[in-house]
């Protein structure tokens, strides 16, 4: 939705293709980083609150600036970039509500060994 977003602003007469960019950017930069495993290397930087941080910022900037464009342009692709940012805002939303780093409950792991409390056939 985010490169939707940027075509579609890029094509209206609004300046606002730059929103778009940055958080599509900054979403490929978070899933480069969860592919290439940094996450463990990198204990120093909590990953939970930094994919958090920045969906919230990106639902409440795509959520305002689409209202903002929706409300002030006339033109079609004006108005197609701000429904799709408002929908990559409320998907943002949700997904800064699933990471939550303080909703995640973390239960402790089974010291045992798996077999020692197997009752068998």
């Amino acid at each position: 939705l985010c490169l939707l977003t940027l075509v579609c602003f890029g094509a209206s007469r609004s300046g606002y293709a730059g929103l778009a960019a940055v958080e599509l950017v900054f979403a490929a930069l978070v899933l480069l980083a969860w592919s290439c495993r940094l996450p463990p290397r990198l204990p120093l930087l909590h990953w939970g609150w930094t994919d958090f941080t920045r969906c919230v910022i990106g639902a409440l900037l795509f959520l305002i600036t689409s209202l903002i464009v929706i409300v002030g342009h006339r033109d079609g692709a004006g108005i197609a970039g701000g429904v799709f940012g408002i929908l990559a805002g409320i998907l943002l939303g949700y997904d800064a509500y699933i990471t939550l780093p303080t909703r995640q409950g973390h239960t402790a792991a089974p010291t045992g060994v798996y077999w020692e409390h197997w009752e068998g056939p």
